[in-house]
């Protein structure tokens, strides 16, 4: 068969004859590969610089797809750590990692949210205790999945959405999209009286905010819980010490180890479904397997990669 496979860190993917997964063992299901995203944790775990990455070459890179098993079912699946991901013809998938999709549905427009979509969905659902009518912001809301994470806490009952971001174009066009409020990082007192902070920022942006909006709180004694996401900005961030005892803050972190792989697995199919029913809006743009090099090193743009083998 064909595939995409990475033979270090600094490599760039090519696409090349590859050894064939076959019919897997222990309870693996071989499957054809539809669709498979190109996301931040795809590009981290493959190449060893995610927590979670074992940092095994050569290996074949993708976490997630939609994929058909041998009974001509359509299946959204998630790969642990292995060297045979989903940037391939076909792959190994353990079936209690996966859901089966309706007929119809677009393999392309799947593949491309559920892993952004992921991020915001399993941590308002099972990392922390949020309940409708709290008010969230959204730290990091013009990339990919913050955008999501605005509708998927409107979805989630949120009373008040205010996305925050660099760009104010991007942040304007949020509106549409379920943002009740819209701030820049330099605004971000405006925004203090908030209930729950998804922040995919982190680093500096993230630790010179935290004292100015505490500040700013009407009630400092209201919980605030502090949802840490992603790290477009930094690995790490210098948390002043009045943080955490002027106010009644909570910093957690929602990912993989965090949230037990039960509790992923068993959102799966409601997301899928709001996906499916365009309860949240996708941008996605199919790319030919074969184009992996180009695709690989190109610069990030609004619109998910999809790769169709």
């Amino acid at each position: 068969m064909r595939a995409a496979v990475l033979t270090s860190p600094d490599a760039v993917p090519v696409y090349r004859e590859h050894p064939d997964p076959g019919a897997g063992r222990d309870g693996e299901l071989p499957v054809e590969v539809l669709a498979a995203g190109l996301h931040h944790l795809t590009r981290s775990r493959a190449t060893g610089a995610h927590y979670s990455s074992a940092g095994r070459f050569p290996l074949v890179p993708g976490v997630d797809g939609v994929v058909r098993d041998g009974e001509g079912n359509l299946r959204y699946a998630v790969l642990d750590d292995t060297v045979l991901g989903m940037f391939a013809e076909r792959t190994l998938i353990d079936p209690r990692r996966s859901v089966v999709l309706p007929d119809g549905v677009d393999p392309v427009r799947i593949a491309a949210a559920m892993n952004p979509a992921m991020s915001s969905w399993i941590a308002l659902r099972r990392r922390i205790g949020f309940t409708a009518g709290q008010r969230v912001l959204v730290l990091g809301a013009t990339g990919n999945a913050g955008r999501m994470a605005v509708q998927i806490a409107k979805l989630s009952g949120a009373a008040e959405v205010v996305a925050a971001g660099r760009d104010p174009v991007r942040l304007a066009a949020l509106s549409a999209l379920g943002a009740d409020a819209t701030v820049t990082f330099d605004e971000l007192e405006r925004a203090a009286d908030v209930d729950v902070v998804l922040d995919y920022v982190w680093g500096e942006p993230t630790a010179a905010a935290l004292i100015p909006m505490l500040t700013a709180r009407g009630d400092r004694s209201a919980p605030l819980t502090w949802v840490q996401i992603g790290s477009v900005a930094g690995q790490s961030a210098a948390i002043p010490s009045a943080a955490l005892r002027s106010a009644r803050l909570q910093i957690v972190g929602s990912g993989i180890g965090s949230v037990p792989a039960r509790d992923i697995v068993a959102e799966l199919p409601a997301l899928a479904t709001a996906v499916t029913e365009g309860a949240i809006e996708v941008r996605a743009r199919a790319v030919p397997l074969a184009e992996i090099g180009p695709a690989w090193t190109a610069a990030a743009t609004p619109d998910r990669v999809v790769f169709v083998p």
